[in-house]
């Protein structure tokens, strides 16, 4: 309770001046309280609190999977890369850094969440095919 508590105090008071902008992301990003690091969805709700050594064991389990590196649309215009830190860079179009956020390879499923609070999943249907919000995606 009093974690959530602190959350919600924490978000009503730094609150950046856009909804997606990079200081409100680096603000909400996390916070430290009594050694667990909290991560912070960009809407206002709590991600899953983890203890800073399991963060750093999901980071290197992370680096271990197939998938790492620069997915891309057909046509270019959706290029998502996902990094050996858990966390993922997507570009559309002229927008660099369109969305950012962390993801989760399990199997050939891949789970994500976007720092705004948005979550969405896809499947590797082979090592270089993605599929992922209704595109698909190869290996660059």
């Amino acid at each position: 309770m009093f974690i959530e508590t602190f959350i919600e105090t924490f978000i009503k008071t730094f609150r950046a001046p856009k909804r997606n902008s990079p200081a409100r992301r680096a603000m909400l990003r996390a916070a430290i309280l009594g050694g667990t690091a909290l991560v912070l969805a960009g809407t206002g709700h709590a991600g899953q609190a983890l203890p800073v050594q399991q963060q750093s064991e999901n980071e290197e389990a992370m680096s271990q999977h197939p998938y790492i590196g620069m997915w891309v649309t057909d046509d270019g215009h959706v290029r998502q890369e996902l990094l050996e830190n858990g966390r993922y860079d997507e570009a559309r179009g002229t927008r660099q850094s369109a969305y950012q956020g962390r993801y989760e390879v399990s199997g050939n499923e891949i789970r994500y969440w976007d720092d705004t609070g948005f979550t969405a999943d896809g499947t590797f249907v082979d090592a270089d095919t993605l599929h992922h919000g209704g595109m698909v995606f190869r290996r660059r």
